[in-house]
């Protein structure tokens, strides 16, 4: 979640100054310190909430930090997100979870509306009990379970779209006792089964994530291994003695065809709501 444009932030800013107690006018005669509009709302449901740090802590924290912080990988932090904080009921938040910020980095999803609401009504409720602009939330409170699917509606999505590669009877039997964390368990089916690019390197064995690459030169020599690297201009695959062989491109010339064994998974991620995800997971809970 990016900032606003500078303006309407500053707009925003502006009416909410102007719905302010004067300095030191608060209740009690302290200091006003709700200056941003998302700390000046009423409290939210707490069952919402509650819901939407769930559905937070599964979908965002990766990226945003459990303390709302954001990480070293580039995750903005959403402590000071002008849209977090200029947002009301999910408004502003909406349309960047959809993708409206996606060439900036922040991939879009398919959210219910009720979702979205709730991941803003919980990101709301952390800002308006911060002591100080940028504080982390309170600690100590246990992560919610990553089980917040339809596990009939899993298997149904599963049947549709897995069963083709996967069984629950074979690759898949007692996924749910191998993995008895949920949100371990998500992340590891929506991966593939691994955090590996699957290419070859020198002295790497060929295993079901390597990607191979089948190069025919002119001669009509076929070479096949695994995928080092391609693009515009060369194609590199590891040879069975463990070398690096390289060939240059031009247009179509050698013929290169590539066999990606989670070809499969990488179209899911850009085809699969956000609501699969979590009903496919509840499934695959039940493979004990």
């Amino acid at each position: 979640m990016q900032k606003l444009a500078t303006t309407a932030f500053l707009s925003a800013g502006i009416l909410a100054l102007q719905a302010l107690p004067a300095y030191g006018q608060g209740r009690g005669g302290g200091r006003a310190l709700a200056t941003f509009p998302a700390q000046q709302r009423p409290p939210g449901n707490p069952v919402e909430i509650a819901h939407g740090k769930t559905l937070y802590d599964v979908d965002c924290q990766k990226c945003h930090g459990a303390d709302l912080r954001g990480n070293l990988q580039g995750g903005t932090s959403l402590l000071r997100s002008g849209v977090v904080l200029s947002d009301q009921h999910g408004e502003l938040i909406a349309p960047i979870i959809a993708g409206s910020m996606k060439a900036s980095g922040m991939p879009g999803r398919e959210m219910p509306a009720a979702d979205v609401r709730a991941i803003a009504e919980y990101l709301h409720s952390v800002v308006a009990t911060e002591k100080g602009q940028g504080a982390p939330p309170e600690p100590g409170i246990p992560a919610p379970s990553a089980l917040v699917g339809d596990a009939t509606a899993g298997k149904v999505y599963f049947d549709a779209h897995c069963a083709s590669c996967h069984s629950a009877t074979g690759d898949l039997q007692g996924f749910a006792t191998k993995y008895p964390d949920a949100k371990a368990a998500q992340n590891r089916w929506v991966s593939g089964g691994g955090s590996g690019r699957g290419r070859g390197a020198v002295g790497a064995t060929p295993d079901r994530r390597t990607v191979m690459v089948t190069v025919t030169p002119p001669s009509g020599e076929t070479v096949e291994g695994p995928l080092v690297q391609l693009d515009d201009f060369l194609v590199s695959l590891t040879m069975p003695d463990g070398s690096i062989r390289t060939f240059s491109r031009d247009g179509d010339v050698p013929k290169v065809e590539v066999k990606d064994p989670m070809q499969g998974h990488k179209t899911l991620l850009d085809t699969m709501k956000n609501k699969d995800m979590h009903d496919v997971t509840a499934y695959l809970e039940t493979l004990k």
